[in-house]
Order: structure tokens, then sequence, then C-alpha cells
């Protein structure tokens, strides 16, 4: 996961403008009608008429007006700037920073401009535009303001897994970790888009205020392309905290690749594009409170090799049961607290007809080889045979939901 600490790069993303033209001050704008001299505006010898040979009045100036002062300081990064016209129509509004420029949205009238994206922290802006009356007559305004300094601490990041272009299971969700907490869930989720090819029904469930997940209805299929825009960049997430920057990320799903593991008749299933390409004998966790959790479970992590000292899961050395194993092979990582299908080669005698683990599934050496080959993150793992359940949250454990548990967690639902 990116660093807070770390040099980021900021990007301006689209997000809905929101402001009302109301708040337009013009009295701060600098309004420059560019008519030429009196001769060229006005009927010979006719002041303050309209065409040669008129008695029609000239049309009123157009008064162009920002939603900003001129000059203010400390905007708020969330500002949507928003430019309207009086008496005339807008032909042209630029708004540039010294490394952005943000684009906006005209009205179907041409009476007022509204930015496409919010401002970046620290920030000076300058806000030009044109706009000419019915006459064809041009004014222009010019508005320049400065945005809020923000420190990191006032900042929250969006990291997302899967990472770029990779390649994952029919069962990856789609996470999105906050390094700051996020009060306002639904504002922010509004701004979180998931889209697929084929179109494909899922929803968002928030695990807490610092992680929201997306899956699918049911698994992925084969083939699917995924892009996921997190839009959130300067957007407000309570207690005085804004999002950091805007994140996208393209990912694809391989092939599909299901395992049914059963701890009480001690096989596990393979299925491979929906046919069982393997069955493998297995053994679980013992029965003296070592047993193997039941549950869809997904894969996390893979290692070619693994350390696993027993340490790490609260058996101390001294403990008969403690164990310390430099390298495991193949090892696979389905739940935080310390299960992994792996190679057990000092257990073979055991599996296909015992539980003798303290909780991974173990297997072959050759058998955990040829399921490494074949695996991506995110591939379910699909466990029975044991009175012991999976905890929610100990792992990816999205699909050891019901689809309507499911989406209760939605801030919008």
């Amino acid at each position: 996961m990116p660093k807070r600490g770390m040099a980021r790069s900021r990007r301006v993303a689209a997000v809905v403008a929101v402001a009302a033209l109301s708040l337009s001050l013009s009295a701060c704008n600098e309004n420059k009608p560019n008519s030429g001299d009196d001769t060229e505006n006005q009927a010979a010898g006719d002041s303050g008429t309209g065409s040669e040979g008129s008695d029609e009045p000239a049309a009123p100036a157009a008064e162009v007006s920002a939603n900003v002062d001129n000059g203010a300081t400390n905007v708020r990064v969330d500002t949507p700037v928003a430019v309207s016209v009086t008496n005339g129509t807008l032909s042209d509004v630029v708004v540039k920073a010294k490394k952005a420029k943000l684009t906006g949205t005209l009205s179907a009238d041409g009476t007022s401009w509204k930015a496409d994206q919010l401002l970046e922290p620290g920030t000076t802006y300058v806000v030009k535009s044109t706009a000419s009356n019915s006459d064809g007559v041009t004014a222009t305004s010019r508005t320049k303001f400065t945005t809020q300094n923000l420190t990191l601490d006032q900042q929250t990041y969006a990291n997302i897994t899967p990472l770029k272009n990779e390649t994952v299971g029919v069962g990856m969700p789609v996470i999105v970790q906050f390094d700051i907490p996020v009060k306002k869930k639904a504002e922010y989720e509004r701004h979180m888009k998931v889209t697929a090819k084929p179109a494909t029904v899922g929803a968002w469930s928030w695990i807490s205020d610092t992680e929201a997940h997306w899956r699918p209805r049911q698994y992925w299929k084969s083939g699917t392309k995924v892009h996921v825009d997190v839009n959130v960049n300067s957007l407000p997430a309570g207690n005085g905290i804004y999002g950091q920057m805007d994140r996208n990320v393209d990912f694809k799903v391989g092939q599909s690749v299901v395992m049914k593991a059963s701890l009480s008749t001690h096989q596990m299933q393979v299925l491979v594009d929906g046919k069982v390409a393997r069955t493998i004998p297995i053994t679980g966790g013992m029965s003296n409170g070592f047993e193997t959790r039941s549950g869809t479970k997904l894969i996390i992590e893979k290692f070619a090799v693994k350390r696993m000292d027993a340490a790490t899961v609260g058996i101390q050395p001294g403990d008969p049961e403690y164990y310390n194993i430099p390298d495991v092979q193949y090892a696979q990582r389905v739940t935080y607290s310390g299960e992994f299908i792996h190679a057990a080669p000092w257990s073979v005698g055991s599996q296909g007809s015992s539980n003798v683990s303290h909780g991974c599934v173990g297997m072959s050496t050759d058998n955990a080889a040829w399921l490494y080959s074949v695996t991506h993150r995110g591939d379910p793992v699909e466990v029975t045979g044991t009175a012991r359940t999976l905890e929610q949250g100990n792992g990816w454990t999205d699909w050891d939901q019901s689809w309507k548990d499911f989406k209760s967690g939605s801030a919008l639902s």
C-alpha cells in the first residue's frame, strides 16, 4: 500500500459541481466591455440607439461574474467554480492553475458554466471568462483566488486492490482502503464506480470507516475486464478531512478456479472452468482447538516459499504444539489469522484420511505445486465439514455472506 508520507502525484478528477449560481459575487470581478469607438457601436449622429436608421436602444452590456471573490484566499478545495452572465451568453471560460486546467460544462442557454472538478489545496487559480450581449458587444471577467492549504493529516488516500493490470480469481472483490477514516460514506460511495465488460451486477459494502468492498452478485465471469474509479479528490470526508487524490485501476478476471475442500471426506475438488480438474487428498486442523474454519474464503496472498512460525498465531516456544518451519512450499493465505493451503510432505500419510494440522489445509508437494500454478489471488476456497465457522473480516470474507447481507453494508442502501 502506498505510504501517506511519501510524495504523491495529484490528478484532478471529475466530480459533479453542486454550488448554486446564486453565490455569484459580480462586484468582485473585472467586467470589461470590448466595444470599439462610439462610431463603431452606435449609428452615426444617433447616440444611444441601435443599428443605423433604427430608434431601438442599444442592448444592455453583458455582465460576467464568478462565484469566488477576486483576490480571495483560503478558498475551500471543495468549492465548485461557477461562472454566470446576465444580459448575454458565455463564449469562453478558462480556469487555470500553474499545472492544471479545469474542464467544465456550459449550460444549454449559454448563461452559466460549472467546473467538472474540485480544486487542489494551496493553489492559485485564474478564471477568465468572455461573454457577449445581443448586439455582439463582448465583456470579459478575470478572477484570481488561492485555495486553502491542507496537510497530509487533513487528507485521506485511497488504496485499491487488485493491482493495476492484475489477473485475478473469479471471487476477487474490489477493495478500497482509506488511510484516514471516512465519515461521509454515502457521498464517497457515490464517487466510487466499478465498470465491467461484460456488464456485471454488484454492490459496495463498507467493512469499516476505512474500508469498502465491491463484489459481484455471483462469481465473476472468466475474461471480464474491470475498471475502477475512485473520484474523491478534494471531496469532504467529514471531520475536516478531504480526499487526497483520484485513483483508478484496470484489472481482468482469469480462468475460473474454484476449490471445494471437505474436511469430513478429506478431499478437495479443484474445478477449472466448472469441471473437476483434480481431486486432492488433504488434511485439515486437529479437533483439539485447531479446527479449520468452514466457510467461503479467498486466496489473499501467494508464496512460493513461506516461513511458518507458530508464535505468530499465539503458540510460543516450549509449547508441545509449537513449530517453526522455514521453508513451507506453495503457501497460499486464506485468512488473516494464519490459515493457508500449502504443501505438507510431513503429513502425507494422513492426507485423505484424517485431520492433523494446526488449521491449515495440507497436501502433497506435487499437488500443492500444481494448485499453485493454476490459482490467482481472489480464487474461492469453499471449506465444509467442521463446526468452526469463518469470522467476518478474517480475510476477504465477502462471499461468506448472502447477497442480501452484503448489500446491506452499502451506505446508500
